[in-house]
């Protein structure tokens, strides 16, 4: 019975079949990353078809932008993030990636751009008999950099990630947060345009996973790296992402600024998402006491998005006073998205048509959104 926040109705038919929602055009920085209509097939094994893994991705990665793509398990996240690097081909359609179309290499022309492709992993995969200096030394080793600018390249790399005193600590001597780091550094070390995240903070915990993430939004800034990380985390997006695409069945559903997704899901895959994050979903005892319907006597329980500079303002206490009514808070969350002020306010007012239709028509024309979510 507990609605997701609803802002806007969904055209009837399969969600998987619906052209992908956008909030806004993407910013005119050039696209470093860019996807147009991807299709990835595999083929049928013996005792199944074959499966679509994407189906018509189109998505474009703003030059140093960070751009998430979220999505459950089987979604296609995966298999998107390894068509960028050429780790999978895609059946149909075109990538490109720096001006290189990805698509239309070769073996040869795929190692080649590579060396423009960081990535990094859920995992680490640090070599264990290396130290972390040797880790990070080692696509420099393979591209036949001297040994003298490796030391010049790799020693401000460990500085950078905050492991310059443990250069020469092996995997096994460091903590998962401070592989992941190595994993960084090692990822910079050709001095990529493009940063690729596959799940790189799933197996960190909270506090680490928060360090990382902050160490992310470091390196884009400093160093102007696009970043494409893919997750199945929302607050891993709520952290650090510019940009948001929802993946669903192989499909982009949603797509646009994080702030705009936040404020305004209009996919049910998205709002799924969002419900524990943004304070969406309510109690499960106060759910059970909602009714669909008005009867004599009832509350109209209100969801009220708060979003922009008009986030503080004392809307509710204006409310009151204008209708002369009083309103119950059941429920509040203030957060901040993307550096914009976001809030979300669960509220009981007088559920008759009248009085409530005063309530939305006076919330919304102060600039906020508002969800009937049902009567107690």
């Amino acid at each position: 019975m507990n609605a997701p926040l609803s802002i806007a109705p969904q055209p009837a038919g399969a969600a998987g079949a619906q052209a992908p929602v956008t909030d806004a055009p993407v910013p005119h920085a050039p696209a470093v990353i860019r996807f147009e209509r991807i299709e990835k097939t595999y083929p049928a094994r013996a005792a199944s078809g074959a499966v679509a893994a994407l189906q018509d991705v189109n998505l474009t990665v703003p030059e140093g932008a960070i751009v998430g793509v979220i999505g459950r398990s089987g979604a296609g996240k995966s298999t998107l993030i390894r068509l960028v690097n050429g780790l999978e081909r895609a059946t149909s359609g075109r990538l490109i990636v720096d001006g290189t179309e990805i698509t239309a290499l070769d073996e040869g022309g795929l190692r080649a751009a590579r060396r423009s492709i960081g990535m990094i992993f859920q995992h680490f995969n640090l070599l264990a008999r290396r130290t972390a200096f040797g880790n990070v030394a080692l696509p420099l080793e393979i591209a036949g950099v001297p040994s003298r600018e490796i030391k010049a390249r790799v020693e401000p790399l460990l500085d950078l990630v905050g492991l310059g005193d443990k250069r020469d600590r092996y995997p096994a001597e460091l903590s998962g947060g401070q592989k992941q780091r190595v994993g960084i550094a090692r990822a910079l070390a050709m001095r990529p345009r493009v940063l690729l995240s596959d799940e790189a903070t799933s197996a960190l915990d909270p506090e680490t996973t928060n360090q990382i993430l902050a160490l992310l939004r470091k390196v884009n800034a400093e160093l102007n790296l696009t970043v494409l990380l893919i997750t199945h985390e929302m607050a891993v997006i709520k952290s650090v992402a510019d940009r948001v695409a929802v993946l669903d069945g192989g499909r982009i559903v949603e797509e646009g600024r994080t702030f705009e997704i936040f404020a305004r899901p209009r996919h049910p895959t998205t709002r799924s998402f969002l419900s524990a994050l943004t304070g969406a979903t309510l109690p499960a005892y106060f759910v059970d006491r909602l009714k669909p319907d008005y009867t004599p006597g009832a509350e109209a329980v209100l969801r009220i998005v708060f979003t922009g500079a008009h986030a503080t303002d004392p809307v509710l206490s204006r409310v009151a006073r204008d209708l002369g009514i009083d309103i119950n808070i059941i429920q509040a969350q203030v957060d901040d998205i993307a550096g914009e002020p976001f809030g979300v306010i669960v509220v009981s007012v007088p559920g008759d048509p009248q009085t409530l239709s005063g309530v939305v028509a006076t919330v919304e024309g102060l600039g906020h959104a508002t969800e009937v979510v049902g009567y107690v």
